[in-house]
C-alpha cells in the first residue's frame, strides 16, 4: 500500500462519505473513489459497504483504519522527530492536561532546570489525551494519569498516587460531608457528571455538561451545571465557591510519566531520572 492510499481510506473512513473526505482531502471525488476500489482489489477485501444512502465500515475496513491510523501516525512522528532533532538549541517537550499535576510538574521543572546540563523544557499544556502527543511526535515526553491515560506502547515510571475527591459547589448539602461514595456523587439530579470527549472527539451520552478542560469545568460547577470526580491534587486549583469531598471508594489514581520506547534522547534520560527521585 501507498502512504497516499492510507491517507485517502482515513479519511473515507472516518468521513464515511466520499464527498466529504474529498473536499478534506482537496481533491475530487471521482479519483477517491477509484483508489478505494483499487485498494480492495489489491487486498482482496471490501473495505466498505455503500449505498446510495451511507457508507460503513467492514469489519476488515475497521482493522485498516486502525492501522492506519497507527502508521500515518508514525510517519507524521518521524517527521517531526528528525526536524527537531537538527535544530540548533536542544530542547524537550512535555505535554499534560491543563491545570492537572501543577505542584508535580513545577517541582519537576525546577529540579530539573538545576541539573548539570538540562535544556530547556517546553510544556505543551493539553485539553484531553496527551498520550497522543507523544504517539505523533509533538511531544518526547508526558505526565499521565491512570486509569484514565492510556499508556499502550509507552515506556512509563510511576511518580505518585493518590485518591479522588468530588468537587461540588460549595453551598451544596454534600459539600459539607467528610467523605462521599460514588454512588452519592453519581446519582445527583441537579449535579449531573461531566462529560469529556473520548479518543475519537465524541462524548459519551448523559445530561451532565460537555467540557474540555479544567476551567471550563470548574466555572460550570460553581455555577451548579455539573460535578466531577479528579484527582486529589486537583485543590490546589479550585475556585473559590468550591469544595473537595473525598470519595472513599474511588480507584485510586496513579500519576507516571511517559515517553516513546524507541527514545534515545540523554536529556529525556535526565529528565525521567529527576522525576522518579522527586
Amino acid at each position: 500500500m501507498e502512504t497516499r492510499e492510507l491517507r485517502y481510506f482515513v479519511a473515507v473512513a472516518e468521513e464515511l462519505h466520499f464527498g466529504r473526505a474529498a473536499r478534506r482531502l482537496g481533491i475530487a471525488q471521482p479519483p477517491l473513489s477509484r483508489t478505494i476500489t483499487q485498494l480492495e482489489q489489491r487486498l482482496g477485501v471490501a473495505l466498505l459497504e455503500r449505498t446510495s444512502r451511507k457508507v460503513t465500515l467492514t469489519e476488515a475496513g475497521s482493522v485498516l483504519l486502525a492501522e492506519g491510523r497507527a502508521i500515518l501516525g508514525a510517519l507524521a512522528a518521524a517527521e517531526r522527530r528528525t526536524q527537531r532533532a537538527a535544530t540548533s538549541q536542544p530542547s524537550l517537550v512535555l505535554a499534560t492536561k491543563a491545570g492537572a499535576s501543577g505542584e508535580l510538574l513545577a517541582k519537576l521543572l525546577d529540579a530539573y532546570a538545576a541539573e548539570p546540563g538540562a535544556v530547556a523544557v517546553d510544556l505543551l499544556l493539553c485539553e484531553s489525551q496527551p498520550q497522543r502527543m507523544l504517539h505523533d511526535g509533538q511531544a518526547d515526553v508526558a505526565l499521565l494519569h491512570q486509569p484514565f491515560d492510556s499508556t499502550a506502547e509507552l515506556d512509563t515510571e510511576i511518580l505518585n498516587t493518590e485518591g479522588q475527591v468530588a468537587i461540588l459547589p460549595a453551598s451544596h448539602p454534600l459539600a459539607g460531608r467528610s467523605h462521599v461514595r460514588t454512588a452519592d456523587v453519581s446519582s445527583l439530579p441537579d449535579l449531573p457528571l461531566a462529560r469529556w470527549p473520548g479518543p475519537g472527539g465524541a462524548y459519551p451520552e448523559g445530561p451532565g455538561a460537555e467540557v474540555r478542560n479544567q476551567t471550563q469545568l470548574f466555572q460550570l460547577i460553581a455555577l451548579g451545571r455539573t460535578t466531577v470526580v479528579l484527582p486529589e491534587s486537583c485543590r490546589a486549583n479550585l475556585l473559590e465557591g468550591l469544595a473537595a469531598v473525598p470519595v472513599l471508594d474511588a480507584p485510586a489514581v496513579t500519576t507516571v510519566i511517559a515517553w516513546p520506547p524507541h527514545s534515545r534522547s540523554r536529556a529525556l534520560a535526565d529528565l525521567v531520572r529527576v522525576a522518579t527521585r522527586l
